[in-house]
């Protein structure tokens, strides 16, 4: 049950985290870019965007190199907190929630597959 619990863990998040990465593919980066800039580092920085929004949902859901891939996530996750609620971390949204859940979330998932790795249903299971 721990290498199948491991898998929906790798899927939910892969999946999830992809549908961000198309949306983007889709409509463009200019809203991170905006963000970027603001917070006054480099625009094309946030090109990074799709190396942890498509490359690396795409290596979870395999399971290829889930570990460093998980970590990449994470410190994609921890780049867009920083940049879309760096001013707001203490405000709650109309749920009493704060406002930055959904990336705290992905945060915390993105961790938790490091620390247990991809199990046996994985191309490179470990």
């Amino acid at each position: 049950m721990n290498d199948i619990a491991k898998l929906v863990l790798r899927l939910t998040i892969g999946v999830m985290i992809l549908f961000h990465g198309v949306e983007k593919i889709i409509n463009g980066i200019g809203g991170v870019k905006h963000l970027t800039a603001n917070a006054g580092l480099p625009e094309f920085l946030a090109y990074g965007v799709y190396v942890g929004e498509i490359v690396m949902p795409i290596l979870i859901i395999l399971g290829v190199y889930a570990r460093v891939a998980s970590l990449v996530l994470a410190f994609n996750m921890l780049i867009a907190i920083f940049l879309a609620y760096g001013g707001s971390l203490f405000t709650l949204g109309k749920h009493g929630a704060p406002l930055f859940e959904l990336p705290f979330l992905y945060l915390i998932m993105s961790i938790v597959i490091f620390m247990i790795g991809s199990g046996k249903y994985a191309v490179n299971s470990k």
